[in-house]
C-alpha cells in the first residue's frame, strides 16, 4: 500500500521542496540540480504504479 511507503517518502519530498526554492532563488550549483533529479527519481520509485 501507498501508506506504507509514506515514511520514506516524506523525507524525499522535504528535501525536494527545499532543492527547489533554493533552485528558484538562483543557486547555479550542480549538485543542487543533481539532487532535484534524483528527488524526482526516488519518489516516482517509490510511488512505483500508485500514482
Amino acid at each position: 500500500s501507498i501508506r506504507n511507503r509514506f515514511p520514506y517518502l516524506d523525507p524525499l519530498n522535504h528535501l525536494q521542496i527545499e532543492l527547489l526554492k533554493r533552485h528558484r532563488a538562483g543557486d547555479t550549483d550542480e549538485r543542487v540540480v543533481q539532487g532535484i533529479h534524483l528527488t524526482i527519481n526516488g519518489i516516482a520509485a517509490g510511488l512505483r504504479n500508485s500514482g
